[in-house]
């Protein structure tokens, strides 16, 4: 889970069964105690990246509206989007 991972980076083995029985161990096998009150509320800062990729246009929706002149609109789509997911 990227959420354990980034908030205790010492974390080398971890074991999720579900929001409130997660467990992470160290490269020694000892176990970190978790707050998970703060992995459950953890916000990944780049989520917006992964929301973006997923309605941006195709390349072939780009190779076409390059090759129709079409390029005000397709920066027009990716505008919108940008605008829908900030960073």
């Amino acid at each position: 889970m990227k959420a354990i991972h980034t908030l205790y980076p010492k974390a080398v083995k971890t074991k999720v069964k579900s929001d409130t029985e997660m467990y992470a161990w160290d490269k020694h096998g000892n176990e970190i105690k978790l707050d998970l009150d703060a992995i459950n509320n953890w916000v990944d800062p780049e989520a917006y990246k992964d929301k973006r990729r997923a309605e941006y246009p195709t390349l072939q929706d780009c190779v076409h509206a390059i090759l129709d002149g079409n390029l005000e609109s397709l920066q027009e789509a990716r505008n919108k989007i940008k605008a829908k997911y900030p960073k």
